[in-house]
């Protein structure tokens, strides 16, 4: 590799990945950079998260991961032992996908802010016809990978697919190939994982195009609106915060949530159980963290605002909201409330009113 293509990678690894170097801080929420360099070519590069550094992906049994393609970059045919969905934080991709008996594969284009989902064994291409990097980040739920907390990747082809794994006796009698052509096959195997195409070779044009959730900001995206994350068994949610913005405080009672800032900065919180709090931190772009089960989340933005994508662990998540709108405390009767916040009729009211941005009609006085 020149010097000037090693200057380019560490241009784009610190624009999306962060320095590469382990986290040292001990706390097992803090948001975390990728960490491990899973392939990197002439076609682009593959950086994931990993669970022995961040322990809290294989506790949680989530994973996540970063696609870069240079233009005309082509991750070669695989499939994953994970579900995931795809996010595009930059360019623009055609993606080629198959399902089990397919006769043809579907392909679709997608652009920056645009989500797909990939279901578990799905067999996959991805190619960047732009004239432009592509960067697109992978979250997905791992119980049934490899490695828990981790995406572990199966190609088909190249130097480190399938067929380089059998032998030519095996290839001839499987693909109906006499010895020549099989070793031609086998020896053929000689690209990696991530390629650069020539302009020569025409990708299949799209049949439709992915669907855009570009205008979902801040709502959860789940199978109800979209039957397909139902197949994959997950949801997102994809939240843009204004200037010093507060994201509500919610938990998840039957999935998990990971989270991955896509632009600015700002400061997230976790509460668990008797009071205890989980973590306190700065979360910027490029980083990750992981909310697990029942524990209580806020992020709130800084000067720039933030955004970020949420996937969560179940195509229709039991999520429960306790502040805005639809918060569990206007669920209670004005005594519950009065009592439980030990605060007075007027405070509680107060309280009410200001926290879902309400004019909530004063409550009679309640003696306790």
């Amino acid at each position: 590799m020149c010097i000037s293509q090693l200057l380019f990678f560490s241009f784009i690894l610190s624009a999306y990945v962060g320095n590469g170097e382990m986290d040292t801080d001990t706390n097992a929420y803090s948001p975390r950079v990728a960490d491990t360099m899973v392939f990197s070519g002439d076609g682009g590069s593959y950086h994931s998260w990993s669970s022995s550094n961040f322990p809290l992906l294989g506790e949680s049994k989530v994973g996540a991961g970063i696609l870069l393609l240079h233009p005309h970059g082509f991750a070669l045919p695989h499939y994953a032992d994970s579900k995931k969905i795809g996010y595009v934080l930059q360019g623009s991709c055609t993606v080629g996908t198959v399902s089990p008996s397919a006769s043809k594969e579907k392909v679709v284009v997608i652009k920056e802010g645009d989500a797909i989902p990939v279901l578990i064994g799905q067999v996959s291409w991805w190619f960047n016809a732009g004239d432009s990097d592509t960067v697109i980040v992978f979250i997905g739920e791992t119980s049934m990978s490899q490695i828990s907390g981790e995406m572990t990747y199966f190609f088909l082809t190249g130097t480190v697919g399938v067929l380089r794994a059998f032998s030519t006796e095996f290839i001839s009698k499987a693909y109906n190939l006499n010895q020549k052509e099989a070793n031609t096959l086998e020896t053929n195997q000689t690209g990696g994982v991530g390629v650069k195409l020539g302009k020569g070779i025409q990708i299949p044009q799209p049949q439709n195009y992915a669907e855009n959730y570009d205008e979902f900001a801040s709502t959860l995206t789940t199978a109800v609106e979209f039957t397909s994350l139902e197949q994959v068994g997950l949801s997102f949610k994809h939240v843009k915060l204004g200037e010093n913005a507060v994201f509500q405080p919610v938990y998840v009672t039957d999935s998990v949530q990971v989270a991955y800032v896509i632009k600015g900065s700002g400061r997230v919180q976790f509460a668990g159980a008797n009071g205890e709090k989980l973590l306190d931190a700065t979360v910027k772009a490029g980083e990750l963290f992981v909310v697990p089960r029942f524990v209580v989340a806020i992020e709130i933005a800084d000067a720039q605002g933030m955004e970020y994508l949420s996937v969560v662990t179940s195509s229709k998540p039991v999520i429960w909201e306790s502040s805005g709108k639809t918060s569990i405390w206007k669920a209670f009767s004005p005594a519950i409330l009065q009592a439980s916040l030990s605060v007075s009729p007027e405070f509680a009211h107060i309280f009410l009113a200001k926290m879902t941005n309400d004019m909530v009609p004063m409550p009679p006085k309640i003696e306790l």
